[in-house]
C-alpha cells in the first residue's frame, strides 16, 4: 500500500506541474527538473500505473516546442538504429557540477526509447588533482602533454568519474554500461612533443553495439591504447568525433556549462556557425585559441567526413531536450550551411550551372515541358538582377528539409507535413502513375519491373541469390524456391557447405559457392541476379549490401535489384522497407530494393497487439515459446534434443532483440519473455493486454476480423490455437480472447509457423 500511495503521490505532482505549463513553454527549468526527477524516480514506475510512461514523457516533451516539432524530431531519432541516434560529448565540469541534472537528462531520452552514446572528459577535475600533486598543466597547440604521472593520475580519474555516472543513471532506473576503455585504439600523436597523448587509428564500435542491444547506455571514456596494449591520452573532443565517424549518428551534441559557444568580444552566445561561409573568419579572429581553436578545427574535420544534413550542437545540460526536440534549438549549432555566391550579372554565372538549370522541369504536374533558358536569358539581360547561388545541387535542400523522399526515373518526389501512412501511399502512387505515363523516350519507362506483386511475371524466371544458405531457414526457402513456378536460385552461398551439391533443388544442377564481395559486385554489376536474399545471422549482412550497392553504381541497366534482408540489422531503420504487408503499405513493398524481413516472434506479436493498439492502457506482456529450430543449428543447449527433452528453457529475459523490434514498430514499448520448447519448430505466444476501456470477448475478436478480413495469412478463430496445427502452415492463427472479469484486459494467442510465414511466404506472396 505504501508504494501505490507514493506513486500516486508522485503522479499527482506530475499532473499538477503539467497542467501548470499548458499555457507557456518550459521557461522554468526549475519545474522542468522536477518533471524529471519525478519521472526518474524508480517509485514512479509502478506495476499500478495508470499513465504510459512514454506518453506521459512525450506530452512533457511538448512544453518546450510543437506538438508537430516532438513528434517530427521522435519520428526521425527512431528512423535508425539504436546507436545512430546520437553522439554526446559530456564535459569535466559538467559531471562535477551537474551530475544530477545529467542523470535526468539521458534518462529523459532513454524512457521515450532512444540510446544516446555517451563520452566523457574530466579536464577541470584532473587539473585539480595534478595541482595537488605539484604537476603544472602543459598545452601545446592546445593538447595537453601528459607524462607517466600525469597519465597515472588521469586513469584512476576517468575510472572514478566514468563510475559515477554510470552510478548516478542507475539511480535513476537507467540500465548504463561502463566502458573506460577498449573503445579507441591509437598510436603516439607525437611522443617526443606530447607525451603520452594518442592519435585513434581504429574504433571498436562492436563494444558500443554490445551495450546499446543489451539495453544499457554506453558510457564512454577518451582513454585509449596501442595495439600492443598502452594507455594514450585522447582529448575528449577529438574522440567524440572520431567516434561519429564511425558510427554516423544523426545528432552530434557537446554538453558544456556554458552551454554554448561565446562570441569572445560580445560574450554573446553563438547561435548558428554555418562553416563553409564562416570557419575562416573564425579561425582568424585572436579570441578564437587553445581549446575553442581545436574544438572548431575537429567540429569542421569531423563535418566534411559526414553526410551534409549532419550537424554538432553545443549546449547546456538542461536545455539538451530543447535542442534535440524543436528547431529553434537552445545552445550553437555548427553545420556546414550553404556558402552563397552573389552575381551581379546573368554573364557572370558559371556555365555549367546555368546548363544544369535547363534540365528543372516545371509545374506541379511533372510534364515534359522544359525551361527556354536563352530566351529567359536575353530578357533578364535587359533589366537590373541579382543572382545568387550555391554549390550544391537543387535536391540536397529538399533532402534535408522534407520528412521523405521517393525516386523513380531519375525524378525524386518530396513530402512534408503529410503525417498519414494512407495519404503518403496516395501521393506516391500519384506519382509513380505520372512518372509511369510519361512518354519521353527513356528506354526503362515501359519495361516491367521484375520485382512486382502484379500477377504478370516475365518469361524468364526471376534469378535468386541466397546469401547463407546453411540453416533452417535457407533450407525451407530452397524448397519453397524449388516450388515456385516463377522463380529459380543462380547461386547459393555457404562457406561451409563449398563444393557440395545443393540437395532438395529439382531445377537445375547447383553447387554451393563461397561468394566474396568482389564477386558479388560484379554479379550485381553484370546484373546476373535479380533478388538478393540475405539469411545470415546478425550484424554479418552490412558488407553484402554494400557490395549489391556498388555494383549498382556501375551497372549498365538502371532497374535495381531486390535485396532482402532475414536478419535484424535494417528493421530500425527507414532506409529499408519493413516488410509487413498486413501492418504496411503493401505497395510501397511492392515497389521497394530493399526490404528488411521481420522476425519471427515480432511478426506474431505485431499481428496480436495492432487491433487493440487504440485501446491499449498499459504495457502488453508477450510469453513466447518457440521450437528449437529458431535458435539455429549452431549447437548450443537451446537446440539440443536431449537437453530441451521434457524441458522449458527461458532465455534473454529482458531487451531481446525482438521486443525492441515490435515496441519500435507499434510505437508502443512492450515486455517480451522468450523460451524455447521441446518441438521443432511453431510458436505460441500468449499476449496479455490491459484495455483503457472494457470489452466483451465477442467485441474484442469482432475488432481482429474485422482488422484482418482481407489478408489471407491471418486467421481469427474463437478458440485458442495450438502449435501442431501451425506446423508447416503459411498463415497466423490470432484466437484464445480471454476476458478478466473486469473487462480491463484481454489474452490473446497467436500462433505461427516460424519457418514458413516468417520468411518463405512473404517472397511467395511478392512474386519475387
Amino acid at each position: 500500500m505504501l508504494t501505490s500511495k507514493v506513486f500516486r503521490r508522485n503522479s499527482q505532482n506530475v499532473k499538477n506541474l503539467y497542467n501548470s505549463k499548458c499555457n507557456s513553454k518550459f521557461n522554468n527549468c526549475q519545474k522542468q527538473l522536477q518533471i524529471l526527477k519525478i519521472i526518474n524516480s524508480k517509485r514512479y514506475y509502478s506495476n499500478n500505473s495508470p499513465v504510459n510512461e512514454k506518453d506521459t514523457i512525450v506530452r512533457l516533451l511538448y512544453n518546450i516546442g510543437s506538438k508537430m516539432e516532438v513528434q517530427q524530431y521522435l519520428r526521425h531519432f527512431s528512423s535508425v538504429e539504436s546507436q545512430k541516434f546520437a553522439v554526446i560529448k559530456v564535459g569535466g565540469a559538467v559531471l562535477s557540477e551537474d551530475l544530477d541534472n545529467l542523470a535526468s537528462s539521458l534518462t529523459f531520452l532513454n524512457r521515450v526509447g532512444l540510446y544516446p552514446i555517451v563520452l566523457h572528459g574530466a579536464g577541470p577535475q584532473l587539473n585539480n588533482l595534478l595541482e595537488k600533486s605539484g604537476i603544472e598543466p602543459n598545452y601545446i597547440d592546445g593538447i595537453r602533454v601528459t607524462d607517466t604521472k600525469t597519465l597515472e593520475i588521469a586513469r584512476k580519474l576517468f575510472l572514478q568519474e566514468n563510475l559515477k555516472l554510470v552510478e548516478a543513471l542507475e539511480r535513476s532506473g537507467t540500465r548504463a554500461r561502463p566502458i573506460p576503455g577498449g573503445v579507441f585504439i591509437a598510436d603516439y600523436l607525437n611522443r617526443e612533443k606530447y607525451g603520452y597523448v594518442g592519435e585513434i587509428i581504429d574504433v571498436r564500435k562492436n563494444v558500443v553495439e554490445a551495450s546499446v542491444k543489451a539495453g544499457a547506455l554506453p558510457i564512454l571514456t577518451s582513454l585509449a591504447e596501442t595495439p600492443s596494449g598502452q594507455i594514450l591520452n585522447v582529448n575528449a573532443d577529438v574522440a567524440a568525433g572520431e567516434l561519429a565517424r564511425v558510427l554516423e549518428p544523426l545528432k552530434i551534441i557537446y554538453l558544456s556549462e556554458k552551454g554554448g559557444l561565446l562570441h569572445g568580444e560580445t560574450n554573446q552566445k553563438i547561435d548558428v556557425i554555418n562553416l563553409d561561409e564562416e570557419y575562416e573568419n573564425y579561425m582568424a579572429q585572436p579570441w578564437v585559441k587553445y581549446g575553442t581553436r581545436l574544438k572548431l578545427k575537429e567540429i569542421k574535420e569531423l563535418l566534411d567526413c559526414l553526410p551534409r544534413t549532419s550537424s554538432v550542437a553545443i549546449t547546456a545540460t538542461d536545455k539538451l531536450h530543447k535542442e534535440l526536440f524543436t528547431a529553434s534549438g537552445a545552445g550553437t549549432l555548427i553545420r556546414r550551411g550553404y556558402r552563397l555566391f552573389k552575381f551581379n550579372s546573368v554573364n557572370e554565372l558559371d556555365k555549367e550551372k546555368l546548363q544544369k538549370l535547363s534540365q528543372v522541369q516545371v509545374g506541379s504536374s511533372l510534364s515534359s515541358n522544359k525551361v527556354d533558358l536563352n530566351s529567359y536569358v536575353q530578357e533578364l539581360s535587359k533589366r537590373s538582377h541579382t543572382i545568387y547561388n550555391d554549390h550544391d545541387e537543387i535536391k540536397s535542400w529538399h533532402f534535408e528539409k522534407s520528412d521523405g523522399s521517393y525516386t523513380m526515373n531519375g525524378k525524386t518526389l518530396f513530402w512534408y507535413g503529410i503525417e498519414n501512412i494512407d495519404d503518403v501511399s496516395k501521393v506516391i502512387a500519384d506519382f509513380i502513375n505520372v512518372q509511369s505515363n510519361q512518354k519521353n523516350g527513356n528506354a526503362f519507362i515501359n519495361s516491367n519491373r521484375l520485382y512486382s506483386t502484379l500477377s504478370t511475371f516475365s518469361n524468364s524466371p526471376t534469378k535468386v541469390a541466397l546469401i547463407g544458405a546453411r540453416g533452417y531457414t535457407g533450407q525451407n526457402l530452397i524448397s519453397l524456391i524449388d516450388k515456385h513456378p516463377h522463380i529459380s536460385l543462380s547461386h547459393v552461398s555457404s562457406r561451409e557447405l563449398e563444393g557440395q551439391k545443393l540437395e532438395g533443388y529439382n531445377k537445375g544442377n547447383i553447387k554451393y559457392v563461397n561468394l566474396k564481395l568482389d564477386q558479388i559486385k560484379e554479379m550485381q554489376k553484370n546484373h546476373d541476379v535479380d533478388c538478393w536474399v540475405m539469411a545470415l545471422p546478425n550484424g554479418i549482412c552490412s558488407p553484402f549490401v554494400q557490395a549489391v550497392g556498388e555494383g549498382q553504381k556501375e551497372q549498365q541497366k538502371s532497374d535495381k535489384s531486390v535485396i532482402v534482408d532475414l536478419s535484424a540489422d535494417y528493421r530500425f531503420t527507414n532506409e529499408w522497407t519493413y516488410g509487413l504487408p498486413e501492418l504496411n503499405d503493401r505497395s510501397i513493398i511492392k515497389e521497394s530494393s530493399k526490404i528488411s524481413n521481420p522476425g519471427c516472434y515480432a511478426t506474431g506479436s505485431q499481428l496480436a497487439i495492432a487491433p487493440l493498439l487504440p485501446y491499449l492502457k498499459e504495457t502488453p506482456t508477450i510469453f513466447g515459446v518457440s521450437g528449437y529450430s529458431g535458435a539455429g543449428t549452431k549447437p548450443s543447449p537451446k537446440n539440443d534434443p536431449k537437453f530441451i527433452k521434457d524441458n522449458l528453457i527461458p532465455y534473454t529475459l529482458t531487451d531481446h532483440i525482438h521486443e525492441r523490434e515490435i515496441s519500435f514498430r507499434l510505437g508502443r514499448n512492450v515486455n517480451f519473455i522468450p523460451h524455447v520448447a521441446p518441438w521443432f519448430q511453431g510458436i505460441s505466444l500468449t499476449v496479455n493486454i490491459p484495455l483503457s476501456k472494457s470489452f466483451k470477448s465477442s467485441e474484442i475478436r469482432e475488432l481482429y476480423e474485422q482488422k484482418y478480413v482481407n489478408e489471407k495469412l491471418v486467421k481469427v478463430t474463437e478458440e485458442i490455437p495450438l502449435v501442431k496445427d501451425i506446423s508447416e502452415k503459411h498463415f497466423v492463427k490470432i484466437g484464445g480472447f480471454g476476458v478478466h472479469s473486469s473487462g480491463k484486459s484481454v489474452v490473446v494467442i497467436a500462433t505461427i509457423d516460424n519457418l514458413l510465414k516468417e520468411y518463405e511466404s512473404r517472397l511467395w506472396i511478392r512474386g519475387i
